[in-house]
C-alpha cells in the first residue's frame, strides 16, 4: 500500500446484521478480495473476536501477536497491526479471541466508542475502502464500527424472521446517526444465500423491493456450495472459484457498490 499524509479519507463501510448466519463475514471477505480485483485499496477490519474472516483471508489468527485487540487499547498504532492477504489482495486488520477481552478494557477509557474510527483517521495508509465485519451482537465493539462508518450495507436472507430483525437493525443505525455519528448511512440491503425455487424467499424480496426501493441492491448472491468451501482453504470464494456462481454475484455486487457509492449522486441517511 503506498503511504501518504494523514487525513485521507477511505470509504468506511460496516457489515452489520444483529441475526448472526446471515454471511457478514463471506460477504466481507468476498467484498473486500471483489474490490481488490477491481483495483481498489481496501483494508478489512475483522470486527468479530471469532476471527473468521482473519482465517477466511488466509491468516491465521492464533499466530498474530499484534492484532485488533492492541488497536482498541491504545497500545499499537493501526499500520503494525495490519497484515496482507496472501491471495486477497487486500489488507487486513485481524482478530482473535483477545479481542473479547477489549470490552472490559474499553469500559474505563474515554470516547471508548470512537477507538476504531480514531485509528483509521490517524492511519497513515491510503485506502479507497475500509470494510468492518461486525459481531452479531449491539456490543462496544459493534458500536465502534458504526460509529467510524459513513455506510452500513445489510447482508440479510429473505426469510421471516430475517425481516424481524432488519427492524431492530434500522432502529440501530438511526439511533447511532442521532446520537453518535452524523454521517452514517445505510448504503443497501444485500440480498445472500438466496434460493429462487423457495416460494417464501421470493415473496420476501418483493417485500424488500417495495420498502427499502433503491436501498435493495439490484445484486443477489445465491445459495453456493464453492461460498462455503472457500474458508476451509483460507481463500474469499472469489478467488477459490471464480467460475462459480456465487464468486460472480460477487464480482457483480462489487461493481454495483463502486457505481453506487462513486457516483455524484449523494447518499440518503438511515
Amino acid at each position: 500500500m503506498s503511504e501518504s499524509t494523514k487525513g485521507a479519507c477511505p470509504k468506511v463501510f460496516c457489515i452489520a446484521n444483529q441475526k448472526g448466519g446471515v454471511g457478514k463475514t463471506t460477504t466481507a471477505v468476498n467484498l473486500a478480495a471483489g474490490l481488490s480485483m477491481l483495483g481498489k485499496r481496501v483494508l478489512l477490519v475483522d470486527l468479530d473476536p471469532q476471527g473468521n474472516a482473519t482465517m477466511g483471508s488466509g491468516i491465521d489468527k492464533a499466530t498474530r501477536e499484534v492484532n485488533l485487540y492492541h488497536v482498541l487499547i491504545d497500545q499499537e498504532p493501526l499500520e503494525k497491526a495490519t497484515i496482507k492477504s496472501p491471495d486477497g489482495g487486500y489488507d487486513v486488520l485481524p482478530s482473535n479471541r483477545e479481542l473479547s477481552g477489549a470490552e472490559i478494557d474499553l469500559v474505563t477509557m474515554t470516547e471508548r466508542e470512537r477507538k476504531l474510527g480514531d485509528a483509521i483517521k490517524n492511519s497513515t495508509t491510503v485506502y479507497d475502502y475500509v470494510l468492518i465485519d461486525c459481531p452479531p451482537t449491539l456490543s462496544v465493539l459493534t458500536l465502534n464500527g458504526l460509529a467510524a462508518a459513513n455506510g452500513v450495507i445489510i447482508p440479510m436472507q429473505c426469510e421471516y424472521f430475517a425481516l424481524e430483525g432488519l427492524s431492530d437493525l434500522v432502529n440501530t443505525i438511526k439511533r447511532v446517526y442521532r446520537n453518535m455519528n452524523p454521517n452514517l448511512n445505510l448504503i443497501g440491503l444485500l440480498r445472500v444465500m438466496f434460493d429462487s425455487r423457495v416460494t417464501l424467499q421470493q415473496q420476501v424480496s418483493s417485500q424488500l423491493e417495495g420498502h427499502f426501493k433503491e436501498k435493495v441492491f439490484t445484486t443477489i448472491i445465491p445459495r453456493n456450495v464453492r461460498l462455503a468451501e472457500a474458508p476451509s482453504y483460507g481463500l474469499p470464494g472469489v478467488i477459490y472459484d471464480k467460475s462459480s456462481r456465487g464468486a460472480r454475484a460477487y464480482m457483480d455486487f462489487a461493481k454495483e457498490l463502486i457505481a453506487r457509492v462513486e457516483s455524484d449522486q449523494p447518499i440518503q441517511s438511515a
